[in-house]
C-alpha cells in the first residue's frame, strides 16, 4: 500500500550503498549518499551513507511523491582536502534539493530537473568558495553523479566520471558519459573503450566540482521500467570490474546490498588501485511498465527551457 496515497500504482525501491578504501589508498575519498526527498531529514529522509557506523546498508521504500536521490562522489586533492570534498558534495547537493525542490509546490518532471541541475551547481559553487578561502583546501575537486528517481524516471546530473549504468534483462547501458581525457580521444575515433582501460591518462578529467567558480552539468534522463538495476559508482570500481561482469552480477543477484559488495569484493581481488563505491537501486511494481522488445535504453539529454 503507498504510504503517500497520491499514486494508486506505486513504485517501489530497494537500494544500497558500500564504499570501500581499495587495496593500495590509505584513505577513502569516495562518499555516497542515498535520500527520501519526500520526507525531511530530520524525519527519516536521509536513509543510506557512507559512514559504517551508520547501519542499515540497504532500504526498502515506495517512491514518493519527491522522488529519492542517490549519489556518489570520487573526491580529489591534498592531504584530506579530496575527502573534505566529496563529503561537501554529497551534503549540499542533497541539502539544495531539500531547500529547493522540497519547497515547491509543482512536482513535474522539468522542475525536477532543474531542481536538480541548480544543487549541483549551487554546490559547485559553494566548493570552490571553500577552496578559495582556506589554503589548506586549495585545489581540491570532486565528481558528482547523482540520480533522481522520480515517476518512473531516473535523471541524472553529471560533473567528471563517475558512472550510471541502467541493467534491464541482463543487458547493460551506460547513461553517463566521462567528462574525461580519454573520452574525448574515444569520441574522436583515435582511441578504442579497450585501449581506454589501460590507459595512464585514464584519470585524467575535464570538469570537477569546485575547481572553478562554474560547472556545466550533464542533465540526461531515461524511463525506467520493472526490474530495471540502476548503478551508480566511481572509477575505481569501473577501472577493475568490466562491463559485462556489472551486467552479469546485477542479473544474478536480487539483493542490491548484497550485489554492491560483491563488486567492491571483486574490484579488491584485483588489486582495486583507488577507493571503489557503489550504489544500486532496484526498481519494480505496478507503477513501471515491462520492458518490452525494442524499448529504448541510451543517454537521453534532458534539455531544459532557456530562462
Amino acid at each position: 500500500m503507498n504510504p503517500f496515497g497520491f499514486d494508486d500504482r506505486p513504485v517501489y525501491v530497494a537500494v544500497a550503498g558500500r564504499s570501500d578504501p581499495g587495496q593500495k589508498r590509505a584513505e577513502n575519498q569516495d562518499n555516497f549518499l542515498v535520500a527520501d526527498l519526500s520526507r525531511d531529514a530530520l524525519d527519516g529522509g536521509l536513509l543510506l551513507t557512507r559512514d559504517p557506523q551508520a547501519p542499515p546498508r540497504r532500504c526498502d521504500l515506495t517512491l514518493g511523491p519527491k522522488g529519492v536521490l542517490a549519489l556518489v562522489a570520487d573526491g580529489m586533492g591534498g592531504a584530506a582536502a579530496g575527502a573534505i570534498a566529496s563529503q561537501m558534495a554529497v551534503a549540499w547537493i542533497y541539502r539544495a534539493l531539500l531547500t529547493g525542490w522540497g519547497a515547491d509546490r509543482n512536482n513535474v518532471p522539468q522542475q525536477f530537473a532543474l531542481r536538480l541541475r541548480e544543487a549541483v551547481e549551487q554546490t559547485n559553487a559553494r566548493i570552490h568558495a571553500e577552496a578559495q578561502a582556506n589554503p589548506e583546501y586549495r585545489g581540491m575537486g570532486t565528481t558528482a553523479t547523482a540520480a533522481g528517481l522520480l515517476d518512473g524516471f531516473v535523471y541524472l546530473a553529471q560533473v567528471g566520471d563517475s558512472r550510471a549504468y541502467l541493467v534491464r534483462r541482463g543487458s547493460i547501458t551506460q547513461l553517463t558519459r566521462d567528462q574525461s581525457f580519454v573520452q574525448t580521444l574515444i569520441d574522436a575515433g583515435t582511441l578504442t573503450e579497450e585501449e581506454a582501460e589501460r590507459s595512464a591518462q585514464g584519470s585524467m578529467i575535464l570538469q570537477a566540482l569546485g575547481a572553478k567558480p562554474s560547472v556545466r552539468v550533464d542533465l540526461t534522463y531515461q524511463e525506467l521500467r520493472r526490474g530495471d538495476v540502476v548503478l551508480l559508482c566511481s572509477d575505481g570500481l569501473t577501472r577493475t570490474v568490466k562491463r559485462d561482469e556489472l551486467a552479469d552480477a546485477a542479473a544474478r543477484i536480487d539483493d542490491p546490498d548484497a550485489l554492491c559488495a560483491e563488486l567492491i569484493d571483486l574490484a579488491n581481488q584485483r588489486g582495486a588501485p583507488d577507493n571503489v563505491t557503489v550504489v544500486a537501486a532496484r526498481v519494480d511494481g505496478p507503477g513501471l511498465d515491462e520492458p518490452m522488445e525494442g524499448d529504448a535504453v541510451g543517454r537521453d539529454e534532458y534539455v531544459l527551457p532557456e530562462p
